[in-house]
C-alpha cells in the first residue's frame, strides 16, 4: 500500500489577504484584493489591473540581511514558509536536516530583482549589479532560500510549469514523502509585477484590459476577455501520515490523487489533455467522479480555453453534476502560485463545511456549469478536486480528501 501523505501546515501570502486566516476570510466573504497596479506605473501598457499582496512589509518579518539577496516573490514565499512551519507545529531543532526538505514551483523566478540590475547595468555599469543577482533572479531561488533559512538539507528542487506549477510542486513533494522523506515544504508562490515582467505577461495575449476591478475577470461568462494576473501563492507542510500523527500533528487532509498530461499539438485533431489529467488525479485517489463534492476551477477566463475546461468538467461529472468555484477571481491568477492556493482553499473548504464563491461572474448557460457565485455555499466536503493549466500546454489536476480521526 503507498504511503498516505498528508498536508499539515498552511501558509499564505495572497492580494484579498497576508496569512491564511486573512485569506480564508475574505475569500469566504467575497472579498477582492483585484485593484489598479501599484509597485509600477502601469498606465502606458494595455493591461492595468493586478491582484497585489496587501500590507506587506518584508523588514517587518524577515532578518536585514536578507533584503538586499531577494527579490519581492522570495520575500513572500519565505514568510508563507516561516507561516507554514508554525502552523504545523514543527520546532526545526527537533528535526533531523535530512528529513526536510523544499520542493517549489515558479513561473517566472524573481523579475523584478534582475530588471533592477540589469537597469544599473545598462545606466552605470557592470561594477554596479549586484552579487546576489547570480541567483536572485532563478527559478530554484524560492526552494533555496527556504532551505538555507530553515536548514533543510532532504530532497529539494522546482519544478516550471507556469500555473500547472503548483499542483506539479506538491505532487512531487508527495513523491519524495512516499520515498522516505518525513517533510517537505511544497507549493508555489509567485510575482513578476514590475515592467519586465508586465510585458512578457502582456505579450501572451491573455490579460484582460478592462480598467473596473469589478469586471475585469469574469470566467466562464459569455464576456470574458481574459485574466487578471496576480502575486503571492501558498506554500505546504507536506508529511507522511503516520509520522504526523506521531508528533500528534493537525490535519488537513490527505494529498489523495494526482495525474498531469500535456495538450496535443495545436491543430493536430487531437483531444485536449485535461480530462485523461483529471481521470488519472481519480484513478489515483481511488476515487469516482461521485465522490468528489467541488472542483476548483483553472478558470482561465479566455473562452476557447474556458470551453476547453467545461467540457472536461461535464464529460467526467455530467453537466451540472458537481459544485465547481474559482475563488481566484479575488486575487488574479498568481502564476506558479495560483494552484497551491487553490489547494489551500479546498483543504480548507474540508475542514469548515463551506464551499467559497466566484465574484463578479454571470455564467454563460452554454458552459453548463454549477458555479457557486457570489456567496459561499454551505457543504460537507469529503473530497476536492483541483484543476491547473499552465500556457503551453501542461495540464495537472489534484484530489485533496479528508482523512478519518
Amino acid at each position: 500500500m503507498s504511503t498516505s501523505v498528508v498536508v499539515t501546515g498552511i501558509g499564505v501570502t495572497a492580494p484579498n489577504g497576508l496569512g491564511t486566516d486573512d485569506f480564508w476570510s475574505a475569500t469566504r466573504e467575497g472579498r477582492s484584493g483585484i485593484g489598479p497596479v501599484k509597485r509600477f506605473d502601469a498606465s502606458g501598457y494595455p493591461s492595468k489591473l493586478a491582484g497585489e499582496v496587501p500590507g506587506f512589509v518584508a523588514t517587518d518579518h524577515l532578518p536585514g540581511r536578507l533584503i538586499p539577496q531577494t527579490d519581492h516573490m522570495t520575500r513572500l514565499a519565505l514568510v508563507a514558509a516561516d507561516w507554514a512551519l508554525a502552523d504545523a507545529g514543527v520546532k526545526l531543532d527537533e528535526w533531523r536536516q535530512f528529513d526536510m526538505g523544499v520542493i517549489t514551483a515558479s513561473s517566472s523566478g524573481g523579475f523584478e530583482f534582475g530588471q533592477n540590475e540589469l537597469q544599473k547595468l545598462w545606466s552605470k555599469g557592470g561594477q554596479h549589479v549586484s552579487a546576489y543577482q547570480s541567483f536572485a533572479w532563478f527559478y530554484a531561488v524560492n526552494t533555496g532560500q527556504i532551505s538555507i533559512r530553515n536548514g533543510m538539507q532532504g530532497p529539494s528542487g522546482v519544478v516550471v510549469s507556469d500555473q500547472a506549477g503548483g499542483l506539479d510542486a506538491v505532487a512531487q513533494a508527495r513523491r519524495q514523502v512516499r520515498k522516505g522523506s518525513r517533510l517537505i515544504v511544497s507549493g508555489g508562490v509567485d510575482g513578476s509585477i514590475c515592467p519586465w515582467g508586465w510585458i512578457a505577461q502582456v505579450a501572451a495575449g491573455r490579460l484582460s484590459t478592462s480598467d473596473d476591478p469589478a469586471t475585469a475577470y469574469r470566467p466562464f461568462a459569455a464576456d470574458a476577455e481574459g485574466y487578471v494576473p496576480g502575486e503571492g501563492g501558498a506554500l505546504l507542510i507536506v508529511e507522511d501520515a503516520a509520522s504526523a500523527r506521531e508528533r500528534g500533528a493537525r490535519i488537513y487532509g490527505e494529498i489523495a490523487g494526482y495525474g498531469s498530461t500535456f495538450d496535443p499539438r495545436p491543430g493536430s485533431g487531437r483531444e485536449p489533455g485535461l480530462r485523461r489529467a483529471i481521470d488519472t488525479a481519480l484513478a489515483d485517489a481511488g476515487l469516482t467522479a461521485a465522490d468528489i463534492d467541488v472542483v476548483f476551477a483553472d478558470a482561465a477566463a479566455v473562452p476557447e480555453l474556458d470551453r476547453v475546461e467545461a467540457d472536461a468538467i461535464n464529460a467526467v461529472f455530467g453537466p451540472r453534476g458537481v459544485p465547481v468555484t474559482a475563488p481566484k477571481t479575488m486575487t488574479g491568477r498568481l502564476y506558479s502560485g495560483a494552484a497551491s492556493l487553490d489547494t489551500a482553499a479546498a483543504l480548507l473548504s474540508i475542514r469548515d463545511g463551506v464551499i467559497p464563491p466566484t465574484t463578479n461572474v454571470a455564467p454563460a448557460d452554454e458552459y453548463g456549469l454549477d458555479l457557486v457565485l457570489d456567496r459561499p455555499r454551505a457543504a460537507t466536503v469529503d473530497a476536492a478536486l483541483v484543476i491547473a493549466r499552465g500556457y503551453g500546454g501542461f495540464n495537472s489536476a489534484m484530489v485533496v480528501r479528508r482523512v478519518a480521526k
